[in-house]
């Protein structure tokens, strides 16, 4: 990263044992690296981290972490050590807090909410989550086969999203399992559109060579 070439310290904001955190430490080469590498997940990691240049450091985070689940940690980052820097703003994913807004929205307009992801995803465990705050029903499915035909009972209205790595194909399959349980329209909710591309490390472009 630039951090470690510039001998930076950097703060990494994620959770212990995910596979792109476990990546990221990876990666770090502590033999050619001037700096070192942290992973934080709580105010109180902060509190407690050591850290060996506290005036020429950085922060990154998880990917699938959104703005509002990392911004207390990022407070506190700031609040310790003033001359932290963070990331450019066109290196910000935004996918992860537009899921969270619109799961908020969903809620607000449904009584049952069914999340497509993963038990072991934590993005689709937080959306969970937030439709629940909201006050209505939801359930992590890994696919149509999930649904349970006693949830719809008494069920009018039914939110559908899915976690960031689901793919596209198996949400239609949960539409289409819905409209045979007695589902009669469909609906797409107003979102955010996403046109940020991220270019592919160099390690992994391909050369493409025209004659």
């Amino acid at each position: 990263t630039r951090h470690a070439r510039a001998g930076r310290d950097v703060v990494l904001i994620g959770h212990a044992g995910h596979p792109e955190v476990e990546g990221t430490l990876g990666q770090w080469d502590r033999e050619s690296a001037r700096g070192d590498i942290h992973l934080v997940e709580t105010v109180a990691d902060v509190q407690t981290m050591q850290v060996s240049q506290p005036s020429h450091l950085a922060y990154t985070t998880q990917t699938t972490l959104s703005v509002d689940d990392t911004r207390s940690v990022i407070d506190a980052l700031r609040a310790r050590f003033p001359a932290i820097q963070g990331p450019r703003h066109d290196d910000i994913c935004y996918a992860t807090q537009n899921r969270q807004d619109a799961v908020r929205a969903l809620a607000e307009q449904t009584e049952l909410v069914l999340v497509v992801g993963s038990a072991n995803s934590s993005n689709s465990n937080r959306l969970r989550e937030l439709a629940q705050k909201q006050g209505v029903r939801a359930y992590l499915i890994d696919g149509p086969e999930d649904i349970d035909p006693d949830w719809l009972n008494g069920v009018t209205s039914v939110g559908v999203t899915a976690g960031a790595s689901a793919p596209e194909s198996l949400v239609q399959q949960v539409v289409a399992r819905l409209r045979v349980a007695g589902g009669d329209s469909v609906r797409d909710l107003d979102g955010v559109d996403e046109h940020m591309v991220f270019a592919l490390p160099k390690q992994l472009r391909v050369a493409v060579v025209t004659r």
